[in-house]
C-alpha cells in the first residue's frame, strides 16, 4: 500500500524553512547559501530512513565554495508528513521535480545539480523521465540499486507475501549485522536521533523495492554528466549490481565513476568524507 499524491490544488512555494508541495504537503527544507557569489546550486536527496540533516557536515564545506545546497524531508521521512508511510515513487520523483522548477527560477543562470545518497540516488534516477527539467548534472552518492532482478527468488517471494498478509509489521535490523560508516560517532547520534527511523514497515521496504525497479528502467536517461561515488566498503547495497550498474553507465565516457577503497555507504559522513567532498567541487565547479 501506498500514500500517494493527493488532487493537485496549488501552486508550490519555497518558504525560508519549508518546501510545500502542489498537494499542500509541507516537507521541511535546509538551505546553506554561499556567503558570496553563488557559482552552482545542488538538491540533495537523503537515504531509507534518514532526513534532510545527513547533508549539514558536506552542505557546510560546499557552501563555502560558492555551491548553494537545498535537502528536504521526503515524504514519510524526518519530520515530513505521514512519517514511516511510504508515499509512492511517482510522488517522490514529482517532488523532486517540482522543486527542480522552483529553484530554476530562482537561479535562472546558475547551473542545477542533483545528489542522491542510497535510497535518494533511486529517486534520482526515477526521476530522470520525460518530466524531468533540464539539469546540469547527477551525483549518486552509494545508489540504492538492488531490484528485483538482482535479488534472489526467496527473498522477493518472501518480499511479496509479507506485504500482501502483515504490510504492517516492522522490522529494526538491529539483527542485520551492517555497518554503515566508520565513523561512529555518526552512527551513535543516528541512533539517538529521534527523527530518524528504526522500525521500518514490510509495506515500507516493499515501496523502496518498487522504487529500485523503476530507477533501473531509467539509468540510460542519467545525464551525460554523472559522478557516481562508492565505497568498496558499503555494505548496505550488494557489489553485484553496483559494479553491473557502473559497467552499463562506463559505456558513456563522459560519466565519471570514483570508487573510495576504505569508504562505506555513509560516503558522505565517513572518517575521510572530506575527499569526497573535495571532489564533488572539483567535478562541480570544473571549468
Amino acid at each position: 500500500m501506498v500514500h500517494p499524491l493527493k488532487a493537485r490544488y496549488q501552486t508550490a512555494q519555497l518558504t525560508e524553512t519549508a518546501f510545500i508541495t502542489e498537494d499542500g504537503a509541507t516537507l521541511p527544507l535546509r538551505r546553506w547559501l554561499p556567503q558570496s557569489e553563488t557559482k552552482a546550486v545542488l538538491i540533495a536527496l537523503h537515504g531509507f530512513n534518514d532526513y534532510s540533516h545527513f547533508f549539514t557536515m558536506p552542505a557546510e564545506y560546499l557552501s563555502k565554495t560558492g555551491i548553494a545546497c537545498f535537502a528536504y524531508d521526503q515524504r514519510g521521512f524526518g519530520n515530513a508528513p505521514k512519517r514511516g508511510l511510504w508515499a509512492g515513487y511517482p510522488t517522490y520523483t514529482h517532488d523532486l521535480q517540482t522543486l527542480v522548477r522552483l529553484l530554476k527560477q530562482r537561479y535562472k543562470n546558475r547551473p542545477i545539480y542533483l545528489l542522491g545518497e542510497s535510497m535518494g540516488g533511486a529517486v534520482v534516477i526515477a526521476a530522470m523521465n520525460k518530466t524531468m527539467p533540464d539539469i546540469d548534472g547527477v551525483i549518486l552518492s552509494s545508489p540504492a540499486l538492488w531490484a528485483r532482478d538482482t535479488m534472489p527468488w526467496y527473498q522477493t517471494s518472501l518480499l511479496w507475501l509479507l506485504s500482501h498478509t502483515v504490510p504492517d509489521m516492522t522490522f529494526t535490523g538491529e539483527s542485520v549485522g551492517v555497518q554503515a560508516s566508520d565513523n561512529i560517532k555518526m552512527l551513535r547520534q543516528l541512533g539517538k536521533d529521534p527523527l530518524v527511523i528504526k522500525a521500518t514497515r514490510v509495506e515500507t521496504i516493499h515501496g523502496l523495492t518498487d522504487l529500485m525497479d523503476e530507477a533501473s528502467r531509467h539509468d540510460k536517461d542519467l545525464p551525460k554528466r554523472t559522478l557516481m561515488l562508492y565505497g568498496e566498503k558499503d555494505e548496505v547495497i550488494p557489489k553485484p549490481p553496483t559494479y553491473n550498474f557502473f559497467k552499463q553507465v562506463l559505456a558513456d565516457q563522459e560519466k565519471t565513476v570514483a570508487i573510495y577503497p576504505k569508504g562505506y555507504h555513509l560516503l558522505l559522513r565517513d572518517l575521510h568524507a572530506d575527499n569526497t567532498w573535495q571532489d564533488i567541487v572539483s567535478w562541480v565547479l570544473e571549468k
